[in-house]
């Protein structure tokens, strides 16, 4: 108990439990959409994508999180636009707001005196410095992409796995695919000061990967996924406290390590199933 207790008498590491642990939740829920719809590289994208309004918030000495929902709302718009009656490829027009969105921010961030410093925090993350003010965010937005989950999980269901029934059923799917890549958005900012942009990606696939592996129906797999997240986040963040190493990669090679470890195991349970 004592190794689970001591920690948490630091108030840092209470906030930084509380973050990882809504951080692991929420990533874990809207990521099951991301890895189902085979939609990582846009996931990827839209995380680097944030990075000119983090930077300009920086620089200016605004606030972070709205500099990136405003940043991620506005590549979202635009991939969306642009792939509009298929005018362009998803993966053309994601490569191409990716690429300007993340050299912009890059070049933004350079005009800073602390270049190597500043772009280490925004890409890696700090959890362990999440004021009480980030936590009410992180709980705020992530009460939003559940509620709207919630709300339409049964559109997001049909649009994921059949889009032709959803045409017949006169779904509005351009408006569904748009809500989807905000609330994609709005986890990615409300994660970045927990995983930092880089890592972020790791954290919507990973415990959604790893849930895939073990159940089959797409709530099953929400729940664990959301499970997965938190408890990794959870050991990740003990780990970076009695290993003194960084909290986001230590998070974040858990997740990793356990999916490894799911996914031999299920390897070698299939391969015992196969009769001989």
């Amino acid at each position: 108990m004592d190794f689970l207790l001591d920690p948490l008498t630091f108030t840092f590491m209470q906030r930084g439990l509380l973050a990882v642990l809504l951080v692991g939740a929420i990533s874990g829920v809207i990521g099951t959409f991301v890895v189902v719809r085979g939609m990582s590289f846009l996931g990827d994208a839209l995380a680097h994508a944030i990075l000119p309004g983090v930077a300009i918030a920086y620089v200016t000495g605004g606030d972070l999180f709205l500099g990136g929902l405003i940043a991620g709302l506005g590549s979202a718009l635009g991939i969306s636009w642009l792939t509009r009656h298929e005018a362009v490829k998803e993966d053309t027009a994601i490569g191409i707001v990716f690429a300007a969105m993340f050299a912009l921010g890059i070049a933004i961030i350079s005009t800073a005196r602390s270049y190597s410093v500043d772009l280490t925090h925004i890409l890696f993350g700090n959890v362990l410095g999440v004021s009480d003010s980030d936590l009410i965010i992180m709980g705020g937005m992530g009460i939003v992409v559940l509620g709207v989950v919630l709300l339409f999980y049964k559109e997001f269901l049909v649009l994921s796995f059949d889009a032709g029934l959803a045409r017949t059923l006169k779904l509005p799917g351009d408006l569904l695919n748009l809500v989807l890549l905000a609330l994609l958005a709005v986890t990615i900012i409300a994660s970045l000061q927990a995983v930092g942009i880089a890592l972020m990606i790791a954290m919507l696939i990973t415990p959604a990967a790893t849930a895939q592996l073990l159940v089959r129906r797409l709530h099953h797999m929400m729940i664990l996924a959301a499970a997965i997240g938190a408890l990794c986040g959870a050991t990740g963040l003990y780990l970076s406290f009695y290993l003194n190493i960084a909290s986001g990669p230590a998070v974040v090679l858990t997740t990793t390590a356990l999916f490894v470890a799911v996914f031999a195991i299920t390897r070698l349970r299939e391969r015992r199933a196969v009769p001989r």
